[in-house]
């Protein structure tokens, strides 16, 4: 079997892709198939997967404009020909290809006559219609696709991918062994782990702080993460807000990150997107209050008041006040962040995901577009 997958970083996709590479191994020889080496290859090999270099195009926003479409359109000239030749010659069982980011895997697939299956974790919202479908255009040429919530299947389906062969299967996430309780009096520390990246709300949160403390409210704020190559822009933006105001850290990324949940006492997702959110399941299981953005995925792991706060997206005032009533009513707050836990050690384990991904990417799944869990009324506006 051949794993396609766009990085060799350690975020979240990536770090999925470790859990679906265990699961694979248990029944199959396994090659994963990455654009460069990276951090994330020295988690592979260890699992008995073979890992193989082999720069690949892949789809990012900063292509999608005249001179990159053309850049774009001359590397899969090149590219694709040696993709469908290097299958034919391996002969998989299956190609597995990790993210729409890198749709030509499904067409090389295709071209060498191998059974492919496509993992979603994107849901684009932002931008022209036709530009989304264009996105998800790819995944309709997979034998069957995956979606890592009922967000992002909806997104596939709005993109023309016929519903019968969608799959939600929701990551897990591994819980820490020993999770340290949250401070009986908190110090107003504040953790946002992921990407720097526009959509993760980077500017949203730093906002949300310099509001805090012209309240009066001595809070911290870290940020864990670093860019994409290509938008260092960002970064530079998000240090100049920064510097209006203190109690900002720039962490960059690290791995683990669990070190600095543990020194937070409530962890920020505030996302404009996002598909699913691990880093709000793995607040929770680090016994942290979370407070993430109303939007997609996170609505479909956080019941406001249950298991942690949402909060309207782009909103730093509303960030801040979720998060100064946290610090006002602390034992209110550890008391759901302890009902956070037991939700996400039920629902987000990697023992249900590496079985359903099995099943999935072995072909055994129903054809029905919500065959795990309750996906189905998510897809409708439930939790």
């Amino acid at each position: 079997m051949v794993i396609a997958h766009p990085s060799p970083d350690l975020y979240g996709s990536d770090r999925m892709l470790i859990e679906s590479v265990r699961a694979l191994t248990e029944t199959a020889e396994v090659t994963v198939v990455l654009p460069a080496d990276g951090p994330l290859t020295e988690r592979l090999r260890p699992l008995g997967a073979e890992v193989v270099i082999m720069p690949t195009p892949v789809l990012r926003k900063a292509l999608l404009r005249p001179a990159g479409l053309v850049r774009l359109a001359g590397a899969v000239v090149v590219t694709l020909p040696r993709m469908v030749a290097w299958l034919r010659r391996a002969r998989p069982s299956a190609v597995y290809v990790n993210t729409i980011t890198i749709p030509f895997w499904i067409a090389a697939a295709r071209l060498a006559r191998v059974r492919v299956v496509c993992h979603a974790h994107e849901a684009e919202q932002g931008g022209p219609r036709l530009l989304r479908r264009l996105l998800v255009l790819p995944a309709r040429f997979a034998h069957h696709t995956i979606a890592n919530s009922g967000a992002c299947l909806a997104t596939l389906t709005d993109g023309g991918v016929p519903a019968r062969r969608g799959t939600v299967v929701y990551n897990g996430v591994p819980a820490p062994e020993t999770p340290s309780p949250a401070r009986a009096e908190p110090a107003g520390r504040l953790v946002l782990v992921g990407r720097l990246s526009p959509r993760k709300g980077g500017d949203v949160a730093i906002r949300a702080v310099a509001e805090l403390r012209r309240r009066g409210h001595d809070v911290t704020l870290t940020l864990v993460g670093a860019v994409f190559p290509g938008y260092e822009w960002y970064e530079d933006e998000l240090r100049g807000l920064a510097a209006e105001t203190e109690g900002v850290v720039f962490a960059g990324f690290q791995d683990p990150v669990s070190p600095f949940m543990d020194d937070a006492d409530i962890v920020l997702v505030p996302s404009l997107e996002e598909p699913f959110g691990n880093v709000a399941v793995e607040g929770m299981l680090a016994r942290r209050p979370v407070v993430a953005s109303g939007v997609q995925g996170l609505r479909e792991i956080v019941e406001p008041g249950v298991n942690g706060v949402l909060v309207p997206p782009g909103d730093p005032g509303a960030l801040a006040g979720a998060v100064e009533a946290l610090l006002r009513d602390w034992p209110e707050a550890v008391a759901m962040a302890e009902r956070g836990r037991a939700d996400a050690e039920a629902r987000f384990t990697l023992e249900r995901y590496r079985a359903e991904i099995l099943q999935v990417v072995l072909g055994n799944t129903p054809n029905t577009p919500y065959s795990h869990g309750d996906a189905g009324a998510v897809a409708e506006g439930g939790r």
